[in-house]
């Protein structure tokens, strides 16, 4: 099942002047069990995102494989170099208005890959090797000024096509406590796109980060779906989604139907991200904007955030751009405070080598149960705060005249009427809280050794949401301190008539 936006056509190498129609090269040795191809072409700063290589395969062939390089000459420092994406569609379809055929994207992960209809390279999905016209997706993420050279070689090989691969997906319920506090990851990465650990070794992370639950994110892929059944523990919940690659940003998508592929190819300009969450929707899943303010080409978020049910402001180690994008998104609290719709914060590892720490950061979310549907509830609610490990446990409340709200949630009070908030942090030491409303900072407050509780009062009038920040005593003076953790907002409803 796949599910694509709406954009225009994207040209087939034939069909653009700097990719000349690929053909067999006549010079290619050919045998009886095997046939190889080799399609060549040149590539220059511009180039459309997607060009299709199209790829005759006869009746017969078992196994389809293909590898790929192309040049990489030396560019003035600040100057990107040639990076070129691999990917592929078979017969049924590969036009963004008819992506049928998806079968499967590694990027620049990998050098070439291999189909069959009971194996496949991770990030590709095995299936039979039908007949008729494929296309080869490469995708120019950077040109340098030299222009690009590539050179694909395809090789159809010939025999049985095998026992069919059978999709083990995981479960939508784990062994969970109830309502209860649940911590996971909502941006993960394996070896089934850029990743470096296998599956098991991202659970065996899980658990040992005191996880209870992750999201599966390989970038414009779903090859992962299908394994994870053969992997996840009883007590530990996986939840399929991708990570939506585009040009203008990356979209982590959590909650997808196993096996249920979103198209990755468009732009902000195309103006076809309503409809992509508006399906994603309609499956129960959830759109969250990645790393907005990544620093890298293509990864920082150019769409806005009118249509996505969250934001990941905390993505890895604590650094300047998650610093900045806690303040954007503070700063649109604001407007959405007066009983509007807010966008809630996450956090998440984006772990990608055997160094990223699984769970830093993780998102703590108050759920009914340890399954999908309760985890995604909780996050589209903003029910959840952020810490570093799982070591660190945060409690905040607003009260007033005989009412409480936790994270989340919102407490009506009279304007006047005090509000007390509470903070009690586990598992941080010389850390400080720091109490924010639309105001700004209300307070900062050193943790106490003993019951590491701290209060401030404000009211109403005064604040219209007040979030909670637990950060680390700097030893130096500092741009910013690190973050311990952090939580989403309570609202304060001022009624009038109850002073």
């Amino acid at each position: 099942m796949t599910f694509s936006p709406e954009t225009p056509e994207t040209p087939d190498a034939s069909e653009i002047p700097h990719a000349p129609d690929p053909a067999p090269d006549p010079a290619t040795p050919q045998r009886d069990d095997f046939l190889t191809q080799v399609l060549s072409g040149r590539l220059e700063p511009g180039a459309p995102d997607w060009v299709y290589l199209p790829v005759d395969v006869p009746p017969g062939v078992a196994e389809l494989a293909v590898g790929y390089d192309y040049d990489r000459p030396a560019t003035p420092s600040g100057v990107p170099g040639n990076a070129l994406d691999l990917g592929v569609f078979d017969p049924r379809g590969h036009r963004v208005e008819d992506p049928a055929g998806f079968r499967g994207w590694s990027g620049g992960a990998r050098d070439g890959f291999v189909l069959s209809a009971s194996d496949a390279t991770p990030g590709y999905l095995p299936g039979p090797i039908q007949p008729g016209t494929w296309h080869i997706a490469i995708a120019p993420y950077t040109v340098a000024p030299q222009g690009l050279t590539y050179r694909v070689e395809v090789t159809a090989r010939t025999g049985d096509q095998g026992e069919p691969f059978v999709p083990n997906p995981a479960p939508q319920r784990a062994a969970g406590r109830g309502p209860a506090w649940y911590r996971g990851d909502l941006h993960t990465h394996t070896v089934h796109s850029d990743g470096v650990r296998e599956p098991a070794e991202l659970i065996t992370a899980a658990r040992s980060a005191g996880l209870d639950f992750l999201v599966s994110t390989e970038h414009n892929t779903t090859s992962a779906h299908g394994i994870w059944g053969h992997h996840v523990p009883d007590d530990l919940l996986v939840v399929n989604g991708e990570e939506v690659t585009t040009r203008n940003g990356h979209l982590v998508v959590a909650g997808l139907p196993a096996g249920t592929w979103v198209d990755w190819r468009f732009r902000a300009v195309d103006g076809v991200l309503p409809r992509v969450v508006e399906t994603l929707h309609g499956f129960g899943g959830l759109a969250i904007a990645a790393h907005p303010f990544c620093p890298y080409v293509g990864c920082a978020w150019k769409f806005g955030f009118a249509e996505v049910d969250a934001v990941e402001v905390w993505n890895g180690p604590w650094t300047p751009d998650d610093e900045v994008s806690l303040r954007q998104w503070d700063a649109a609290l604001v407007a959405g405070g007066a009983g509007g719709r807010w966008l809630p914060a996450v956090g998440s590892s984006d772990t990608h080598a055997h160094d990223d720490a699984v769970g830093l950061g993780q998102t703590v979310v108050w759920a009914e149960d340890l399954t999908r549907d309760a985890i995604l509830a909780g996050v589209r609610a903003g029910r959840s705060y952020v810490a570093e490990s799982a070591t660190v446990e945060v409690t905040f409340d607003a009260s007033a005249a005989g009412r409480t709200a936790g994270i989340g949630e919102r407490l009506p009070a009279g304007p006047e009427v005090p509000v007390e908030l509470a903070v009690t942090v586990r598992g941080v030491e010389n850390g400080f809280v720091r109490f924010v409303s639309d105001v700004g900072t209300l307070a900062e407050l050193p943790l106490p050794d003993d019951t590491g509780r701290v209060a401030w009062t404000t009211t109403a009038a005064v604040s219209k949401y007040v979030r909670a920040e637990v950060r680390h005593t700097s030893a130096q003076p500092a741009v910013f301190e690190g973050m311990a953790a952090f939580t989403n907002p309570i609202f304060l409803d001022a009624e009038t008539g109850n002073s």
